[in-house]
């Protein structure tokens, strides 16, 4: 009886610790890549600041080839919009909004994914010798809770490493 009432009082603690732990995580969280892409700002601003264009090379479209995407307002920059459904874990329902477009150096758009809050993704284009850094991002609040916070420790492991490969089939897409 007395390990089973030390096991139980052990268990409590660890999850009065974890949730303690949980609210002392960062609140916002950041996931940035970059890359040096062979090709002038223009022709990267032309892939990022278009949703449409962007489906054809995001990394989330090899997951789940069948997601269905709709889009609406104009083809590219502010009010570019762009919503999908998956039933694939890794893509989810959601809708992407471009919100702000500087001409060949940014991109800032909205993202909501279902049952997350809203975050925001965006691109700059920085001129580097005869090529474009490009730097995708993401910034994101994960909330008051102690769960969110700890999902926060892992994103940039997991939108990272997509985030590479996206840039990866970027350049591939600029670069012919």
């Amino acid at each position: 009886m007395r390990l089973i009432r030390n096991i139980l009082i052990g268990l409590v603690v660890l999850i009065l610790a974890a949730v303690a732990i949980g609210y002392a995580l960062p609140r916002h969280i950041s996931v940035e890549r970059d890359i040096v892409i062979a090709a002038p700002p223009e022709a990267v601003f032309a892939q990022v600041s278009s949703l449409q264009a962007f489906s054809e090379w995001s990394p989330w479209s090899d997951y789940d080839p069948e997601m269905v995407v709709t889009y609406s307002g104009p083809d590219s920059g502010v009010g570019n919009v762009m919503e999908w459904v998956s039933d694939h874990r890794n893509v989810g329902n959601g809708r992407q909004e471009i919100v702000e477009a500087v001409e060949n150096e940014s991109v800032r758009s909205t993202l909501e994914f279902e049952g997350f809050p809203p975050s925001e993704a965006w691109w700059r284009l920085v001129p580097e010798g005869d090529g474009t850094r490009v730097i995708w991002g993401m910034d994101a609040d994960m909330g008051s809770g102690p769960m969110g916070r700890w999902f926060g420790l892992m994103m940039d492991n997991w939108i990272g490493a997509d985030y590479e490969r996206g840039l990866d089939q970027l350049r591939a897409a600029v670069e012919g």
